[in-house]
């Protein structure tokens, strides 16, 4: 009577021809896209965020006088473009919530994840960077809401003073409110990514003191906005770079 051959340890344990070992390219190319739609979707939103911040940032601040307020809606020209860049905000956000997605993806695909992310900053990560673009809609859209007025509407554009207290409403939506949510977000990110081991050392402490900075600042000055925008291109060049490696 002929005996069958005994099975091999690694195939019996599902080695090398084993079912196993056919799953890890696949699961190799889940994480690499997924590392490739964060990082480029982040850097997508930086280069939006920073078009659409400069654009905006041509409407008058809360510190400079009446005169300059009626004339920059009287005179017309700056009002195209703060009206142009109310437009490319939306597609910021967006981006940003692509990023968003294939983040949280990443951050729960990997071997170590579902075993090492703790639950409360899970939750912090995603409602913070939803609140963080309601924010910045609705600010965007109360800075420009009076040059949008007069470039779609034939009608006198409002006073100075409703003009102030619409930019003085979206200053205070994007700095004291949306800032803070962009700070929770860099913290959040930062822990549940260093929690699987896919940032190094030295972005996470970048990371913290940023969303540090971000947290206790009061300042209204629009460079604060590119903090947020210039962390999320290095942590997306960071997974974009490991995403190219071969241990990536």
């Amino acid at each position: 009577m002929t005996r069958s051959p005994t099975p091999s340890p690694a195939a019996a344990d599902g080695g090398p021809t084993g079912p196993v070992a056919r799953s890890v390219p696949l699961e190799a190319r889940r994480m690499t896209g997924y590392r490739r739609m964060s990082g480029l979707s982040g850097i997508a939103f930086a280069v939006l965020f920073g078009a659409a911040l400069v654009l905006l940032h041509r409407a008058p601040g809360l510190g400079v006088p009446d005169s300059e307020y009626s004339a920059f809606y009287r005179d017309g020209g700056g009002k195209v473009l703060v009206t142009v860049g109310l437009y490319v905000v939306p597609f910021a956000g967006i981006a940003f919530l692509w990023h968003l997605a294939a983040t949280r993806a990443l951050l729960g695909a990997g071997p170590k994840s579902h075993r090492a992310l703790p639950e409360i900053p899970r939750l912090l990560h995603q409602v913070s960077a939803v609140l963080f673009v309601c924010m910045l809609f609705a600010g965007s859209a109360a800075v420009g809401a009076v040059a949008l007025l007069g470039v779609f509407s034939a009608n006198p554009v409002p006073s100075v003073d409703v003009a102030r207290a619409l930019s003085a409403t979206g200053y205070g939506l994007v700095f004291v409110f949306g800032v803070r949510a962009a700070g929770m977000y860099m913290i959040t990110t930062t822990t549940l990514a260093r929690a699987v081991a896919l940032l190094p050392r030295w972005v996470a402490v970048a990371g913290y003191l940023a969303a540090t900075f971000l947290l206790v600042s009061t300042t209204f000055h629009p460079a604060i906005l590119l903090v947020f925008p210039v962390w999320v291109v290095l942590v997306s060049v960071v997974v974009l770079r490991r995403a190219g490696s071969p241990r990536g």
